[in-house]
């Protein structure tokens, strides 16, 4: 019997019937480091939550975009006529970015595994990540940063975390990469659902 770890200090320890992952002996390669890297986003390795500083990580890059995106519109967008083109092609390379970074926690998180010799180790927090960005995929493109709405998105996605409702805590017993995955995928489709709703009703509060 395998013990799970959550990548969350706030959550208890899940038993598994996996079995246990050998911890590697040999010398790490550089795709080992890159998956480190990946895995843990620089802040893996915080103590307390590890989860929360992930989730406060993809807080972060959702801002970074935001900004890059009002430089965009600014730039190319207003006063050109084509604003709405490139309204659609802004929110599509937004779903590549995250597809891309979630297909890179699969494969980092499958490869930290093996290194660790753990199943799920909380250093990994890259699907922390991959889930608060899909929680944020809900909100407006369009229109200044609604920092209520970014707030919300982030409590969402920590509680549904942490809470892990039917299925997400069963999807943790998947193997590798793609249990680490996979239940944070879930969450923030779950808090993607419910801020969806809270944005939905606060814009048309205050318009």
């Amino acid at each position: 019997m395998a013990t799970k770890e959550s990548s969350d200090e706030f959550n208890p320890h899940v038993v598994t019937t996996d079995a246990v992952i050998t911890k590697r002996r040999v010398a790490r390669s550089p795709k080992d480091y890159l998956a480190l890297a990946i895995a843990t986003c620089g802040v893996g390795y915080l103590p307390l939550a590890p989860g929360t500083w992930g989730s406060i990580f993809a807080v972060g890059l959702y801002l970074l975009w935001q900004l890059l995106k009002m430089e965009f519109f600014r730039a190319f967008g207003e006063g050109h006529g084509i604003h709405g083109r490139f309204i659609s092609l802004w929110f599509a390379c937004t779903l590549v970015g995250v597809l891309c970074i979630t297909m890179a926690g699969f494969w980092a998180a499958n490869r930290v595994e093996a290194l660790s010799g753990r199943k799920d180790p909380s250093t990994v927090v890259i699907d922390e990540v991959a889930g608060q960005l899909i929680t944020f995929l809900v909100l407006p493109i369009v229109g200044p940063i609604q920092w209520t709405l970014v707030i919300a998105g982030f409590l969402l996605f920590r509680a549904f975390d942490i809470w892990k409702p039917y299925p997400i805590r069963r999807l943790e017993s998947l193997e590798a990469g793609l249990g680490v995955m996979a239940d944070d995928v879930l969450a923030g489709a779950y808090a993607a659902t419910v801020l969806a709703l809270l944005t939905s009703a606060y814009l048309f509060w205050i318009f």
